[in-house]
């Protein structure tokens, strides 16, 4: 804020210090206005707001300590300064621990009320800041972090308060890296679980033998290694949320096991014999399409409809280009905790015409390569990965042709390899995931395509 900007009260029932006071500041810059005691303060407060008041504590009619009083109560962000005789130092303190910001005492000296009125003021703004930035967080925590303003965004941010404010059981489903989990918060966020438990778990991440044991618990004793007695997510999460991602991993038994537990709201520990009774919201989310595997027996149909009560299908970062700006610079911040990052204009068309197969999670780090190999606030064409460096206009399905080769020269072997590992992705999502399907579609062996998928980490979606 411009100084000019400061709006500050001088109240004293003592005409010339009020003139050597106003005249002093107006000269500093402030906007200054006076009044002769707290009754007029009073009267000034109810049109207008001031960030600053410096005033007497002892005046007829309305006194110092009245006027602060009033002051917390009716504009908190207003700072107040109290002036005192040099023996009456004791009442200063005393207004000082009722929210008086500092006190200065007759007689004084100008230099020392520049000082006191300057750090009162710069306290005032950092407050504010600090204020308006936890506010920031604070909504952005509640939106889970989502950054996007594409039509498809605002449609998932309207959905997403409509269904935080019911206690539905929702299926997230897209692609990998669209941010499942982050909308799987916003939802618990903006719901009344909000202060209770969040607790994510991979399905697809735990052995099964073990799984029942994590979402369930175990008694003492129950099987080799059960030295205690332990809580099942299901128990922690009472009260709030549970996030079951890649849900579509889930082991058959454990289908019937998580079923029984959404409809009759308890279970038992493994190896126990009492109910435990729980009040969990289920979110559940996959990149699979559920539909087809009830179809083909993987996945139980009554378990699908318990789950699918509310379905939100996440898009791809391809059908929302015109969010990547704010999120590049999003992920910049996020990275390095510095603004003012610059993007070189091929660089950014770069970004646009890749097909990003990886979604968000791939942009991020390509991001976080940009930062750590290229210049610290500047991107350019040149600190993109080659795969992005060769994108072609369009996005469809381009495999990188074209590609000029750098006067510094390039890694042959990591390009290639980036480039096998998105025409292998893309062969599967052509075949729904199925390896068998997306080898005769390449030309390979069914050995050659589970080797190469290895290779990546590529999880395909079948269990052939």
């Amino acid at each position: 804020m411009d100084i000019k900007d400061f709006r500050i009260l001088i109240v004293d029932d003592e005409e010339s210090l009020r003139e050597v006071l106003s005249i002093m500041l107006h000269r500093e810059g402030y906007r200054v206005e006076a009044a002769a005691d707290g009754a007029q303060a009073l009267a000034r407060l109810k049109d207008q707001a001031y960030d600053l008041i410096i005033s007497d504590i002892k005046m007829p009619r309305v006194g110092g300590f009245e006027l602060l009083r009033h002051v917390r109560e009716t504009s908190p962000d207003t700072v107040m300064i109290m002036i005192t005789a040099f023996s009456s130092t004791e009442e200063a303190v005393e207004a000082m621990k009722q929210g008086a910001y500092d006190y200065i005492t007759k007689p004084f000296k100008n230099e020392e009320i520049r000082i006191i009125v300057r750090n009162a003021l710069e306290r005032r703004t950092l407050r504010q800041e600090s204020r308006r930035h936890q506010a920031e967080g604070a909504r952005r925590q509640s939106l889970g972090g989502l950054i996007g303003q594409s039509r498809c965004m605002q449609e998932l941010y309207d959905l997403i308060e409509k269904v935080a404010a019911t206690r539905a059981n929702v299926l997230i489903t897209g692609e990998s890296g669209t941010g499942k989990e982050v909308v799987a918060k916003a939802i618990h966020y903006n719901s009344d679980r909000r202060d209770m438990p969040f607790i994510p778990i991979n399905c697809g991440a735990i052995p099964e033998n073990l799984l029942e044991s994590e979402l369930f618990g175990h008694e003492k004793g129950s099987f080799t290694g059960a030295i205690s007695q332990k809580q099942g997510l299901f128990e922690v999460a009472n009260l709030g949320t549970l996030f079951l991602d890649e849900i579509g991993e889930l082991p058959p038994m454990m289908q019937v096991k998580l079923l029984r537990v959404i409809q009759e709201r308890e279970f038992r520990r493994v190896g126990g014999t009492k109910n435990i009774r729980c009040d969990v919201r289920v979110i559940a989310a996959t990149n699979k399409d559920l539909e087809v595997e009830v179809k083909s027996g993987a996945f139980r149909e009554d378990l699908f409809y318990r789950l699918n009560v509310i379905r939100i299908e996440l898009p791809p970062l391809r059908e929302r280009r015109e969010d990547i700006p704010l999120l590049v610079e999003h992920l910049y911040q996020k990275l390095t905790g510095r603004e003012g990052f610059q993007i070189e204009e091929a660089a950014m068309r770069r970004l646009l015409e890749y097909r990003w197969p990886g979604n968000i999670r791939e942009l991020e780090n390509v991001i976080e390569r940009c930062v750590v190999l290229g210049a610290a606030d500047r991107l350019t064409a040149q600190a993109l990965p080659l795969p992005l460096q060769a994108a072609q206009a369009g996005g469809g399905e381009t495999l990188g042709t074209g590609l000029e080769i750098p006067d510094s020269g390039f890694d042959l072997d990591a390009y290639l390899g980036a480039i096998e590992q998105e025409i292998l992705q893309k062969a599967l999502e052509k075949t729904g995931g199925v390896r068998k399907k997306a080898a005769e579609l390449l030309g390979i062996s069914f050995r050659s395509i589970r080797y190469r998928l290895a290779k990546f980490g590529i999880s395909p979606d079948d269990e052939e």
